[in-house]
Parts: C-alpha cells; structure tokens; sequence
C-alpha cells in the first residue's frame, strides 16, 4: 500500500471516529481490552474512574478509603439524626390531641409545613453550600435545629408545632440535598447507587427510628423530654462534627471532563486505541496508566487549619449565588429529571402515609397500643429499608457494571432502572397489605411486618435508583438534577399532607388504599418506558445540556470586566 493511501485510510479513519456521536450519560465504565490509559479502579476489574481524580493531592477523590468513608459517615449520621427530627413526632400526636387539644387536620399540616420548608430549603442551602463551604451548611443548621427544638420543646399551641417545623425543614434541608452531592464529591460514578442508597437510608432510618426512640420517652419520661434529648444530641454532635468534619468542595472542569469521556468512547468505538491522539491531550491533566498515582508536588496538602476552616471560599463556586439558586429550574423539560422527581415524590406520599395514620390505627380498637407500642410499629419499615438500600444501591451498582461489560464496556443510565421492578411490586403489595390489613382490623403483623416492610423496601430502592438515573443522565449537572428532584419530591410531599385527612375521610381507607395502589402501579411502573425510550430524550435534550454544562450559562448580574 502506497503512502498515500495510507494516509487516505488514515484520514477516513479518523474521519469515522470524530463522527461518532456522544449521547449524555452514555460513558465508557470499564476497559473490556485492557489497552485505555486512564486511571482505573485499583480492585483490578478494569472499571474506570468517573470522573478522573487530579493531580491536586487535597482532591476528595484522592482521599484514602478510610478517610471517604470516616467523612461519609459523619454526613450519614447528622443526616440520620436530622431525618429523626423531621419526623419523630408521630407517637406524640395522640398525647398532643388529649393533652393540647390538637385535631388531627391541625397535626397533618404541621407534617404539610416540614415538607415546604425542606423543599424551599434547599433552594436556599444548595447554593449557601457551594459559595461558603459544605461544612459551613452543616454546622450552621446544626444550630438552626437547636433552635428549633428548643421552641418545640415548650409548646402550648399549635403555632409553636408549626414554628418547630419551619425550623426543622430548614435545618434538615441539607439531608435532602447537599448530602448527596457530598457523596458525589468523595466517590466514583460505579460506586453512586451505594453511596446514595446509604444517604436514603440514614433519612428511612431516622424517619422510623425517631418514633421508636420517642414513643420510649413518651412513656418513661414525658412528650417534652423527646426534644431536650435531641437538644444534647445535636449539641455533642455539634462540637465533634466542628472538629473532625471536612469540606468536600473541589473545583473541577466539568468540560474537560466532558471532553474526556467522548475521548474515550471515540477511541474504544474505533478499535485502535494509538489513532486518537486527542486523547493523550485529554489525560495528561489526569494521568494515564504510567503516571496513574501521580500528584502535583508543587501543591501543599492542606493544613489541618485550613482543612477546620468555617467558612471555606478557597475552593468555593465562583458563580453568583443567584445564577446557583434557579439553574436547576432549568431542567424542567429533561424528562429523566421530573420522571425522578415525580418516582421520589410518590415515594414521600406512602411514607406519609404511615407517619399520619399510625397513631390511629393503632392506638384505637383492636390494637390498643401505648405511645411506646405505636412508635415500634415503624420497625418494620425500617428493616424493609435496609433490604430497599442493598436492593437500590449496592445490587444496582454491581448489575449496572456486568451489564457495561456485556455491552463492550459501555454504560447506559438505563441499566440503573432494572432494579425498579422490585420496587413496582414491593410498593403495591405493601400499600395493599397495610391499608387493607389496617382496615380488615388484620392482625398487626399484616400491616407492621408485611406492609410497612414492603413499602420500605420500594422506598429505600427507589429514590436511590432515581437520583442515580438522573445524575448519571447529566452529571455535569448533578447539583441541579438534585436539587430539581428534591424540590419535586417535597413539594408532593407538601401537597399530600394538605389533601390526605379530606381525602381519607371522604373515601374510606380501603378505598383510598386502592386508590394509591393503582397510583404506584402507574408511577413507579413508568420506568419502562426509560427503559425503551430513556436514550432517545437523552438525545433530545444533548443540545441544552452541552449548553447548560458551561456552570456560567444564565448568569444574569454579570460583573463589568
């Protein structure tokens, strides 16, 4: 073959390979060949790192495993306590309608008020985290939850419950948001589902834990003595967290990342790897196979000083506060974004649910249970949560990474959704066996065990399936699909309480039961039409997310240069 031909086939190679076109979400999850220099997962399973860490030694995606996981934990258990906060008062509600004279329209729209102060609460949190620093948000809603018990904890009216739970939403906004982002900070995509599973969880756990913990104290001590705990228990949290807590915030070229991956996707499709010498552009700010490990020496390692900074603006968002605030309104057209949120919203219905019904159903005829019995009626929900959090987090990641290898390496977001299947069937059964159960005057192992048991489990697997789907989409613009799908998620949440006591009195529990079944089925069941469908709005909507990548699209108060 003359040179010149050579060149032709090279050219036209070169040609095919530049045309290939590069769907959002669709990435290049493990080197089937072994032949890709990027860095990679060290457990030597060829699944590459997404995103590729730095050569800045105090990126979090460089910390050690140890480290990851001792600051993942400290999130997971102020998330864990905050969750309790917002939701340990179910065991009370009797003990408030004998006691304070509450009805049961007054207590279900103080449930109503948490939901829209968390929802609009990370509007505000999301964008106060990314300027000052994560540990600053969660230090300071620490202390705003201080104060918010500390109101509820002398309560006479039911403008004092209501006051308690602005306070609470607010502070525990962060749980329902920045934790999630922290997750993204300190972990790699195959490792997301489990590491959002595990967020979901701490917030299922609080959920149904904190009215375990209270219906104790109610009985031994007294209904004011379930916020003076929670007061010492956020004070010593308070202090430990102001030591040992760290900012995860980094600065990263969400472009060039972007570039990265279309890189890699181009030289597997093209199936000689030493033809795409863009690629070796790309990597060099990463590293490749020689110089995986490699760090930047001519950057310090934070002091232990600066790493306890308060308020850190060293790595903070150089954006405008407001430009954080509404871009994630930007992704009301990107259906995987307000599929997630409607799947999670629902989610927060059923939780509901249990939250306004419990101390009803089960504090009345047949069952009779004490403040303490109503209370460990929640444990049900929360082992079906473990199993949803292994179900939703750990068994999606692993499926989603045997599911790449078939498909020659590449990963598809629609492998997340699989797994909802679980979740369809246990959400159903679980809404039938708890509201029908409960209306049959069913042994309580029907609805507690059986009931409470399966919606945990549909709720622990869902919503990690819908915040990994929707991340993995456009992970460019992972804080704003967040933030998006948890505002979605709350405001349901907000508008279920308004309407429940109305709609349960005018139908019946049974037929409200199979009202919400026929919902679940319907909503929960839609992730089949992702699953055909998923890629083609994936490509619908690769024009604005190229567009919406850039973080300084929509930025109205521009600075004069």
């Amino acid at each position: 073959m003359s040179s010149g031909e050579s060149k032709i086939d090279a050219e036209k190679q070169a040609g095919n390979v530049a045309d290939i076109e590069i769907i959002p979400g669709t990435v290049q999850l493990v080197d089937v060949t072994g032949g890709l220099h990027v860095m990679k997962n060290d457990s030597g399973d060829n699944v590459i790192l997404i995103p590729q860490p730095t050569k800045n030694i105090n990126d979090p995606l460089r910390w050690t495993r140890n480290k990851k996981h001792f600051q993942f934990f400290l999130v997971w258990f102020w998330c864990f306590i905050l969750a309790a906060t917002s939701n340990f008062y179910g065991p009370l509600w009797g003990v408030w309608m004998d006691e304070l004279g509450f009805t049961l329209n007054e207590l279900t729209i103080s449930k109503a008020i948490i939901f829209l102060f968390l929802g609009t609460g990370i509007l505000v949190v999301q964008p106060t985290a990314l300027k000052l620093g994560k540990r600053f948000t969660y230090l300071t809603c620490t202390v705003v939850g201080i104060i918010g018990l500390a109101i509820g904890s002398q309560a006479t009216s039911i403008g004092s419950i209501y006051l308690f739970q602005v306070f609470a939403g607010v502070s525990a906004a962060p749980v329902d948001t920045l934790a999630e982002i922290t997750a993204t900070d300190i972990y790699f995509q195959h490792e997301r589902s489990t590491a959002f599973a595990l967020v979901i969880l701490a917030l299922y756990a609080g959920c149904y834990l904190g009215p375990v913990a209270a219906g104790f104290i109610v009985d031994g001590l007294d209904w004011r003595w379930c916020y003076y705990v929670q007061i010492i228990i956020y004070v010593i949290m308070f202090f430990f967290l102001l030591f040992t807590m760290e900012n995860t915030s980094f600065r990263r070229d969400n472009l060039k990342e972007e570039e990265f991956e279309e890189e890699v996707i181009k030289a597997v499709k093209s199936k000689e790897l030493n033809i795409t010498t863009s690629i070796a552009e790309v990597t060099e700010a990463f590293g490749d196979d020689s110089d995986t490990n490699s760090i930047d020496e001519s950057i310090p390692m934070n002091t232990y000083k600066q790493r306890m900074k308060f308020i850190d603006t060293d790595t903070n968002d150089e954006r405008s506060w407001f430009l954080i605030f509404y871009r994630p309104f930007l992704l009301f057209s990107y259906p995987a974004v307000v599929w997630g949120g409607v799947v999670y919203g629902a989610q927060m219905m059923w939780l509901s649910l249990i939250g306004a019904t419990q101390a009803i159903i089960y504090g009345a005829e047949p069952y009779n249970f004490s403040a303490n019995g109503v209370g460990l009626t929640t444990l049900g929900a929360f082992g079906g949560s473990v199993i949803g959090m292994v179900v939703g987090g750990y068994a999606v990641d692993y499926t989603s990474i045997w599911l790449a290898r078939r498909n020659h390496g590449v990963m598809e977001p629609e492998f997340r959704l699989y797994a909802m299947v679980i979740a369809t069937v246990t959400n159903a059964g679980g809404l039938l066996a708890y509201g029908l159960g409960s209306d049959e005057k069913a042994h309580w192992w029907i609805s507690v065990v059986l009931g409470q048991g399966l919606l945990g489990v549909a709720m622990g697997a869902s919503g990690a399936i819908c915040l990994t789907y929707a991340v993995d989409c456009y992970h460019n613009l992972a804080s704003e699909c967040i933030v998006f799908i948890l505002f979605v998620r709350n405001m349901i949440g907000m508008i279920f309480c308004f309407v429940f006591e109305s709609w349960l009195n005018g139908s019946g529990l049974k037929i409200t039961t199979w009202t919400m079944f026929v919902l679940s089925i319907v909503i929960n069941g839609s992730f089949i039409i992702f699953i055909k469908w998923g890629k083609t709005f994936r490509k619908m909507t690769m024009a604005s997310y190229h567009k919406y990548s850039d973080p300084t699209y929509g930025e109205v108060f521009k600075k004069k240069p």
